[in-house]
């Protein structure tokens, strides 16, 4: 099973860049855009001078629960840059959301509650929500920071040739994103209850 079959297998569609979107970004972005893969895991994240965006992580069913998911983001850790990501809100028939909150938390990952962000799947036409997660290399950063960081990453990765790979376009950045400060709880709070 190739690299995009098994990140096909494990995210929703909705949640899914087309091969021929990744494979662009790996040749045109080639400087930013970076794929680790092995035979149990692929990892594909954008690494600017400021951050670290994981577009996605993958870790084979079999090797879970064995540290690999925690050797790789320790492995992006030591770079010493914020790290982002966008996980799936906590679903009651979907263990796997708990649990992926759950060990981004044991990595020492924050909540960013304040950004919401919701984009419409090209695939699906449906809405689907995502949570911001960040690792703070520097204790100084903070969700503006990291709403900034995450608008360049829509912008620039996400819908990046949209209208060439998919035959339309993504929604604009502010349509996706907004900083709504002290409007939303914090999950990994919510976890605890």
């Amino acid at each position: 099973m190739n690299w995009y079959e098994k990140l096909n297998q494990y995210f929703p569609i909705e949640e899914m860049k087309s091969k021929e979107h990744i494979e662009v970004l790996l040749e045109d972005k080639q400087e930013i855009y970076k794929k680790d893969e092995g035979p149990d895991h692929v990892l594909l994240y954008v690494e600017g001078d400021e951050f670290i965006f994981v577009d996605y992580l993958f870790v084979s069913k079999k090797s879970r629960g064995q540290g690999l998911g925690r050797k790789l983001i320790h492995k992006l850790q030591k770079k010493q840059k914020t790290i982002l990501l966008e996980v799936e809100p906590i679903q009651e028939n979907d263990d796997d959301t708990f649990k992926r909150l759950k060990f981004y938390k044991r990595e020492g990952f924050k909540h960013a509650s304040s950004i919401s962000y919701s984009r419409k799947s090209l695939a699906t036409k449906e809405n689907t929500p995502m949570e911001i997660l960040y690792w703070p290399a520097n204790p100084s950063v903070d969700e503006e920071d990291v709403f900034d960081f995450m608008k360049e990453i829509y912008s620039e990765i996400h819908t990046y040739k949209d209208d060439d790979l998919y035959g339309k376009s993504y929604q604009d950045v502010d349509d996706v994103l907004s900083l709504n400060a002290g409007q939303e709880a914090d999950i990994f709070k919510e976890m605890e209850v």
